[in-house]
């Protein structure tokens, strides 16, 4: 069933953020939304997840589905293992054994078998990221919502998480959307590219792409002429492509 918002408008205070805003996000696939800082993505997202409720607008398919998080700080629980704040979401209806296989299976997926016991104070940023990217995968959620997860990290490690969270994806294919100002993560990461204006936020390009999960391969002719397509976008946006 295609998620769809229509005729959504919000507002704070005199800056408008939609005005009769739509869109169609499709099932079992990664959808970025793009665009340049402040033009409305993660207020679109808290909406989508709740958080954030809109002045009005219909928004269909989304109240029966279970959702879980990646935000750009990975909020694991200070006082859990990693262990821990993986088991933390997983359904309380299956055996400890259970528990602990579907977390040992999580943490090798993400490459941290051997810091199972470590507490988040004792890992780097990056592996933090890789623990709440696991963590999302152990919540029986339909909705995957992540919030630039990816910003503030250097080229090599955002590759890196980019083909842990490919391969879980593609093992589960739940519907993911994530929002970053990023066009390569964008294209890295995503099936299909929906790029945001600046305020009152509009729609200026949607892209489909057939993505090979954890594919790195930047020069690939498809990807190639998708970055192009989201740059002309943006072409109006002053600076953008400088920033990013």
């Amino acid at each position: 069933m295609t998620l769809k918002i229509s005729k959504l408008n919000k507002k704070y205070n005199d800056i408008r953020i939609f005005t009769d805003f739509s869109l169609e996000i499709n099932p079992g696939l990664i959808t970025c939304i793009l665009g340049p800082s402040g033009c409305g993505k993660t207020t679109l997202l808290n909406i989508i997840g709740g958080i954030t409720s809109a002045d009005s607008g219909e928004m269909k398919g989304f109240d029966a589905r279970g959702m879980s998080y990646i935000f750009q700080d990975p909020r694991l629980l200070p006082w859990k293992t990693v262990r821990g704040n993986i088991e933390f979401v997983i359904s309380g209806d299956i055996s400890p054994a259970e528990r602990k296989e579907h977390s040992n299976r999580l943490l090798r997926s993400v490459g941290l078998s051997d810091f199972a016991g470590y507490y988040p104070s004792q890992l780097s940023g990056g592996m933090r990221q890789r623990v709440s990217i696991a963590r999302a995968f152990a919540c029986s959620s339909d909705i995957i919502l992540m919030d630039e997860p990816l910003k503030g990290l250097d080229l090599t490690l955002k590759q890196s998480i980019i083909k842990w969270f490919s391969e879980l994806w593609d093992s589960d294919k739940r519907t993911v959307i994530f929002v970053t100002h990023d066009i390569d993560e964008a294209i890295l990461l995503a099936d299909e590219i929906i790029v945001l204006s600046r305020l009152p936020a509009q729609i200026m390009a949607h892209e489909k792409l057939s993505r090979i999960p954890g594919s790195q391969n930047n020069n690939d002719p498809q990807l190639v002429r998708t970055r192009q397509v989201i740059i002309n976008a943006l072409g109006d946006l002053s600076g953008y492509n400088k920033e990013n």
